[in-house]
């Protein structure tokens, strides 16, 4: 019998490009039940939950391909839903497919949460070194520079699209980052790949870290 798992992307299911590297990781034992916080939602619904000045701003995929940036404070009540939705469905381990941070919410079940994750795995690893940030658009270089400014004084954020020319945009990031002697390169969004990942490694001659890896890694750590 296959083990089952539910994802939640902030965007829209199926994560297909995600997916390319989490079951590999997995393996083919194990069930994945996808669902997106804009399923079923118009471009034109989706442009209301655009962010303004002072919002906390997320970059997520749509099934069409195209991305879009969206509020925290919109998105939130929406991944919620889809989360209790799976642990209603006796989904006993939810993956949420997205390293922004989120507020405190109760849950029903087991929820992997990348960004924590991602976090303190950098923060055992590497505080207080130089730490170079990849990040999908220049609208979060802000707040990604104050979340990782909490591990070290010395870190560059770079935005870096994943989702447009994404493999060009990692090398161009990653060639400023080698300039810049980062230490260790975080590519800071589920929407960067193993290919990204590799190529920034290559470039730098530093270790990276990816979010949709380090997060898939645990899932399979839980699940055996």
């Amino acid at each position: 019998m296959k083990k089952k798992i539910g994802t939640v992307t902030i965007g829209q299911a199926p994560r297909t490009d995600v997916m390319a590297d989490i079951i590999p990781i997995l393996g083919n034992d194990v069930e994945i039940v996808e669902a997106g916080a804009l399923d079923g939602l118009s471009k034109e619904e989706i442009a209301a939950f655009a962010p303004v000045k002072g919002d906390y701003v997320l970059v997520t995929r749509l099934t069409d391909g195209s991305s879009v940036q969206v509020a925290e404070k919109y998105i939130t009540p929406r991944i919620i839903e889809k989360i209790q939705k799976h642990f209603e469905n006796d989904i006993p381990l939810v993956l949420l497919l997205c390293t922004g941070e989120f507020p405190e919410f109760s849950e029903k079940g087991l929820l992997i949460r990348p960004q924590r994750i991602l976090f303190h795995a950098v923060d055992a690893l590497a505080r207080g070194k130089k730490l170079g940030v990849l990040t999908p658009s220049p609208d979060q270089v802000a707040q990604s520079a104050k979340r990782w400014g909490e591990l070290s004084k010395e870190v560059k954020v770079l935005a870096s699209s994943p989702y447009v020319d994404g493999m060009k945009n990692a090398e161009a990031a990653a060639k400023e980052l080698a300039a810049w002697g980062a230490d260790l390169v975080i590519l800071d969004c589920i929407g960067y790949t193993s290919a990204m990942q590799q190529t920034v490694r290559d470039i730098v001659g530093s270790p990276a870290i990816l979010g949709r890896g380090i997060a898939a890694r645990t899932v399979k750590e839980l699940l055996g």
